[in-house]
C-alpha cells in the first residue's frame, strides 16, 4: 500500500495543480477529455508530478469532472506521476476507491455555514467522512492516501473571521481520524502573510511528522507572499493551479487559486528547486487558454516571462 511518505517526501518541495479540478469548478466551459489528456502530457514533460484532476460528483450537475475516471487513467500511465481527486460524500468515496487513483481529497470546512452550503453536512459529519475513508481505504487495502482539507480555514466569507483555535481543533480531530495529510485552505483569500506564518506553523507543530500543504487564492492579490510566509514557516505541499483559474461555487466572492507558473518562479527564487521548466509549462497553459477561449487567465510569468539575459532558469 502507498504511504504518503512515497508520495511527498519529507523535506521536498511538492507542487500540486490543480487546474482540472478546483480550476474548472467556476469556468463557463471546460477542455474535452482529449484536450484534457493532452494538458496533462505537456505539463508532466514540464516536469509536474502531481496532478489533481477532478471530482467524484453527479455529471448531471458536474458534466466537467464527468470524465474523472479517465483522468486518473491518464495520470496514472506517465511514470511517476500521482494522481488525486475530490469525494465531498459516501457515494463519491466508494467511486474513488473503485480506481487506481492515488490520493482522495476530502473538505472539512472550518465554519458551520460553508460546510452546510458546500457539502450539506456539519463539520462533524465531514471529519466522520473522513474516519470512514480511512477506514474503508484499509479494509479494502487500497493505495490512496486520504488528503483532507479545511477549507474557509483563514476566514469565511459567509460567517466572517474564523479563530485559529477552531482550526486546531478540526485539525486534532481530523489527526485521530487517521488522515494521512492535513490542508489549510485560505478559500477566499482572505489572509495575509503574517496570519499564513501563524497558522502554518502551528498546524506544523501540532501535527508532528504528518505532512501539512497549504491551498491559497489571490482574491486580494496577496496569494504569492502568503505562498512566501508559508514556505518560510516550514510548508513543503502547495496548491497551484495553471493560469490562476478556480474558485468554490459555494463561498461567496470566491475567485482563482494562485498562478502555478508565477508559484514556481516563486519557489526556484527561494531556492526551493521544483523540477519543473518554466518554458516547457507554457506550452501546457496554450492548450488550456485554447480550450477556455471565453475564461481570464492570469500570471506575472505569463506576461513576462523569466528574467531574460540573467542565464536564469529553473532547477530542472
Amino acid at each position: 500500500m502507498t504511504r504518503v511518505g512515497d508520495i511527498y517526501p519529507v523535506e521536498k518541495v511538492v507542487l500540486r495543480e490543480v487546474g482540472l479540478r478546483d480550476g474548472l469548478q467556476l469556468t463557463k466551459t471546460f477542455p474535452s477529455t482529449d484536450t484534457k489528456r493532452e494538458w496533462i502530457a505537456k505539463e508532466y514533460a514540464a516536469g509536474v508530478r502531481h496532478f489533481e484532476i477532478g471530482s467524484f460528483l453527479p455529471a448531471t450537475r458536474f458534466p466537467q469532472f464527468a470524465d474523472v475516471r479517465e483522468m486518473i487513467e491518464t495520470v496514472t500511465a506517465h511514470p511517476g506521476a500521482h494522481s488525486a481527486a475530490l469525494t465531498l460524500n459516501e457515494r463519491g468515496l466508494k467511486d474513488a476507491l473503485q480506481t487506481d487513483v492515488d490520493e482522495i481529497v476530502c473538505v472539512v470546512s472550518a465554519t458551520e455555514e460553508h460546510s452546510q452550503a458546500n457539502a450539506r453536512r456539519s463539520r462533524d459529519d465531514a471529519v466522520e467522512l473522513v474516519r470512514m475513508a480511512c477506514a474503508v481505504r484499509e479494509a479494502a487495502g487500497h493505495k490512496a492516501i486520504i488528503n483532507t482539507g479545511i477549507s474557509m480555514a483563514f476566514g469565511c466569507s459567509i460567517a466572517g473571521s474564523v479563530e485559529p483555535a477552531e482550526v486546531f481543533r478540526l485539525v486534532e480531530k481530523l489527526l485521530d481520524a487517521g488522515a494521512d495529510i492535513i490542508g489549510l485552505a485560505d478559500t477566499v483569500g482572505f489572509a495575509g502573510p503574517q496570519q499564513v506564518a501563524d497558522l502554518t506553523g502551528q498546524t506544523i507543530a501540532l501535527a508532528g511528522d504528518q505532512p501539512i500543504s497549504v491551498h491559497l487564492h489571490d482574491t486580494r492579490g496577496l496569494g504569492l507572499a502568503n505562498a512566501s510566509a508559508a514556505l518560510d514557516t516550514g510548508a513543503r505541499i502547495l496548491d497551484a493551479s495553471l493560469g490562476g483559474l478556480g474558485g468554490c461555487p459555494f463561498a461567496p466572492g470566491a475567485t482563482g487559486n494562485i498562478v502555478f507558473e508565477d508559484l514556481v518562479f516563486l519557489c526556484e527564487t527561494k531556492g526551493f528547486a521544483t523540477g519543473i521548466d518554466l518554458d516547457a509549462l507554457a506550452a501546457a497553459r496554450e492548450i488550456a487558454e485554447a480550450s477556455m477561449p471565453g475564461e481570464d487567465f492570469f500570471g506575472a510569468i505569463a506576461r513576462a516571462g523569466p528574467p531574460p539575459n540573467t542565464g536564469w532558469r529553473a532547477s530542472v
